[in-house]
């Protein structure tokens, strides 16, 4: 069947969309390279420490940005490990559980959460603290925990989200064969539909450790700090990339610390990539063993 002009059209501009797009981003990733390779190397890293000392935490690095990795990895698996079970729990209780006008109404909620801006709720968490500091105990104070619960907040929408509608998109006859055979409905849940939408679930958690990864508004308000070393407890200030980042282009003196910040979005960008590897890679585990045991 021959194509109309409007299907030619169409086909032209969704391949030119996506050529734009994929355009933009290696013009983005080849500027920082362009910019940034130079500045990546052990000292821009552990400065004038000796990185194995440094790894094994015997001394602390000032100047290199070894403190602001680890309070980076630190930030994400933290907010991913508070909202992941809450957000899960929540998308399955609005797929599975919740009565229309319910589902509607919660739905409608977590649109709005998702719509916040990331400055409110780093206002938010910084009143928190405010409030916990005045009425509670005068010692708690903005810290990784509440930049990690702040963060959690934010991105859960994606996770609640993601989970509702790979719950709900599965096929009837996925979604019905276990019943038939005898198992209940949390048994279906839990062996059938989560394993079955995992691939899609699994894009929400990775739009969320974009998100806790790049965020500077929340954490800025809420204790990341220039200098602090390596995070002692998650009660500590910390170091952060994305506010290494943002401080460097505000505050350089000179050209070097300039592309000690580009050096940094490197660096993030390549934490970025081998967290949602690791989370590709961890899919493809569970997917394999779940047709396995089919």
């Amino acid at each position: 069947m021959k194509k109309t002009i409007s299907d030619r059209l169409l086909t032209i501009f969704s391949w030119g969309s996506t050529l734009l797009l994929f355009s933009g981003l290696m013009v983005i990733i080849g500027f920082l390279i362009l910019k940034g390779y130079k500045a990546i190397n052990l000292e821009l890293i552990f400065a004038d420490t000796r990185p194995l000392d440094a790894l094994l935490l015997k001394r602390q690095v000032f100047g290199g940005l070894f403190p602001a990795i680890i309070g980076t990895l630190s930030l994400i698996l933290l907010s991913i490990g508070f909202a992941l079970p809450l957000g899960l729990a929540t998308g399955i209780f609005l797929a599975e559980y919740a009565p229309h006008r319910l589902k509607w109404f919660f739905s409608l909620m977590v649109d709005i959460l998702a719509g916040i801006p990331s400055i409110v709720v780093g206002l938010f968490g910084f009143s928190i603290t405010i409030f916990l500091h005045h009425f509670f105990n005068n010692r708690i104070f903005p810290c990784l925990l509440i930049s990690a619960l702040s963060l959690a907040f934010l991105v859960l929408p994606y996770i609640i989200k993601t989970t509702q509608d790979a719950i709900e998109s599965l096929p009837l006859q996925v979604r019905l064969t276990a019943p038939s055979l005898g198992a209940t409905k949390l048994e279906n849940i839990i062996f059938v539909l989560l394993p079955s939408a995992l691939s899609d679930i699994v894009s929400g958690i990775v739009l969320a450790i974009g998100r806790c990864a790049e965020d500077t508004a929340v954490i800025m308000l809420t204790g990341v700090v220039a200098t602090a070393g390596i995070p002692k407890s998650i009660f500590s200030n910390f170091e952060a990339l994305p506010f290494y980042i943002y401080y460097i282009a505000s505050e350089y003196s000179d050209q070097s610390e300039l592309m000690k910040g580009y050096g940094a979005a490197l660096i993030l960008i390549a934490i970025c990539a081998g967290l949602f590897g690791l989370a590709h890679w961890i899919k493809n585990n569970i997917d394999q063993k779940t047709r396995f045991s089919y």
